[in-house]
Parts: C-alpha cells; structure tokens; sequence
C-alpha cells in the first residue's frame, strides 16, 4: 500500500467504551497499514450534558460534531463513534467509509442481585434508561414500571441497578460485552419484544470523503454485510427523521440470499406501537429501507412522530 503520511490520528471521546472501539480500530489500521497509530480524545456535547435527558437536550451529533470538526480541520485522519450515535446526516464532506463486522445488536437488562428479566421486574419497579426507543417498547409492555432517566458511563448506569437506585437498567448487550462485563447481564431482551436502535453493535469509521488514501484502507477495514445492513436501517432513520428524540427502532439481518429488517415506532408512553418486518434483496438495502418506511407510515407511524415531536408532548411525558 502507498502511503503518504508518517501516522494516523484517531479522533475518539474518552469513554472507556470509545476508547475501546478506538483501539480496536487502532489494532487494525496499524496492521494494515504499518503506520503508528494515535488516539486524540475530544469532548462532545452529549458528555458535557449529563443531567438532562438526551431527548430534552435537543440537536443532532451530540456526541459526534466536536469529532468531525476536527476531522475536517485535518487534525484528526478518522473518527471513530457508536454507529447508533451518528446522524444519517453528516457535514458536508464527510463520509461513513467503513463498519467492521456488527456484535450482537440486542438490548439487555442488568439488575443486579434481583436477576430480573421484563416479567419478572416487581409491579411498578424503577427501570433506568434514557432512550426514548427503550421506554416506549417496555411501557407498552409493562405500563406499570417507573422509567427513571439514567445517563453516564457504562458502569455508572450498571451500578445503578447493582447497588440498587433502581431495579434494573436496558442498555445494549454490544457495549458490556466489549468491555468485559458480560457476566453482569441478567437477562438478554428477546428482539421480538424489543427493536434494537438503527446501528446498535455496530462501529462506525467517519474520514473526510476527499481522502483517497483512508479510502482505501476503509475497504480493508469495512464488513461488507455490516455494512449493507446499517445502509437498509439509516433510509428508515433518515426518513423518518430519527434520532434520539423520537422512539425509532430498526434492525436488519442477512438470511440466506435475502435482507430481512424489523422497524418500529413507537409513542412515548409506549400505548401506541406500529412495527413490522419485510424482506429483500441483499443488494438493495436502499429499496427496503424505503419499502419499510412506507409501511409504517401505512399503519400510523407518520402521526405518532407529529405528535412526539411537539415540545410540550416530550415535555410532559418525560417530566418539565
């Protein structure tokens, strides 16, 4: 391979779940390109904001725009992010050149000594979380829970429920497994009774598109069928105008010669959901993200989004 600089430059957050994507994206690219390797740590919005609801904060990229300008400035050659926290619209010259492979995609809930899985959970217990996508699919199956607002690290919120400030948090089985805490799973959320984020498991690499020599070091690093299927899952997001202040869910996997993908929306007090699953070509994620769109617009999903995204709705189901 050409190479045409002395390093590369990973521009990352200082979680220790970014960092560890980093370094994993670190590990690769110096085998790929016998180049050193360096991460630059860059505070985001969404870490400086800790005690306010994701939904309530409001904007887009709140834990991506500090990265990307710098990765347009040329101080950084990538960002590295949780797929699920990148808009489906980047600035203007900058591109998703790769996804390594995906790990498992599912939510899961850690309770601690209670070992509770959504059944389980007492009547009226305090479950943690702060995705709007979360609470909308658990209230609706159980109305009586308490959704308190979590926020912080991995292992703050882990600690939450293990120490018992509330009896259980969801978070995505993907990030405790990277970090090696698996074994505080209590129980894995069946997608059957819960969507997933638009690319939860998923790392995403972010360049500037006008950079030919991280192109072509992203197609070693890129999983071609990750790929294909957080392509079919962001046409849902994107237009339905997804993130995280509107419970949106999707999911796509690939079976056989088909791309098959489970999409939800949902209302936040979780009383109305409208969700389906379609199948397609494995070579046109684009059509079926557009065909799923179409149908959950068919079954409402267009009014519900109408109504979540009044402020005084939001407001008033998380609490002014």
């Amino acid at each position: 391979m050409a190479v045409d600089r002395d390093r590369l430059v990973i521009g990352t957050r200082g979680s220790q779940l970014a960092l560890w994507q980093s370094n994993y994206i670190k590990q690769m690219l110096e085998s790929i390109t016998g180049l050193p390797v360096e991460l630059k740590i860059i505070k985001t919005t969404g870490d400086k904001i800790l005690d306010v609801p994701l939904a309530k904060v409001g904007g887009k990229g709140l834990f991506t725009k500090e990265l990307e300008v710098e990765l347009l400035a040329g101080t950084v050659d990538l960002c590295v992010h949780s797929m699920k926290d990148v808009p489906t619209e980047l600035p203007e010259g900058c591109v998703i050149a790769a996804t390594p492979p995906r790990v498992d995609p599912r939510d899961v809930l850690v309770s601690g000594p209670g070992n509770f899985d959504l059944e389980s959970l007492p009547l009226g217990a305090k479950l943690g979380t702060s995705s709007l996508r979360r609470r909308a699919q658990v209230l609706a199956l159980r109305e009586d829970l308490e959704i308190v607002d979590v926020r912080g690290n991995l292992d703050t919120r882990m600690r939450k429920a293990e120490e018992g400030e509330v009896d259980a948090v969801i978070l995505a089985a993907a990030g405790i497994a990277r970090l090696g805490w698996a074994d505080r799973i209590s129980h894995y959320i069946d997608p059957g009774q819960m969507v997933s984020a638009v690319g939860q498991g998923a790392i995403a690499v972010e360049i500037r598109e006008d950079d030919a020599f991280m192109l072509d070091v992203c197609e070693k690093l890129n999983d071609p069928a990750t790929f294909t299927c957080i392509t079919a899952e962001r046409v849902v997001m994107r237009s339905l105008e997804g993130g995280c202040q509107v419970p949106i869910g999707a999911n796509a996997r690939i079976e056989g010669d088909l791309l098959v993908m489970d999409a939800l929306v949902g209302s936040i007090d979780g009383k109305r959901i409208v969700r389906d699953t379609l199948s397609g070509p494995v070579d046109d994620p684009i059509v079926l993200g557009d065909a799923m769109v179409a149908r959950l617009r068919e079954l409402g999903a267009t009014e519900i989004l109408a109504e979540i995204r009044c402020a005084d709705s939001v407001d008033g189901l998380l609490g002014s």
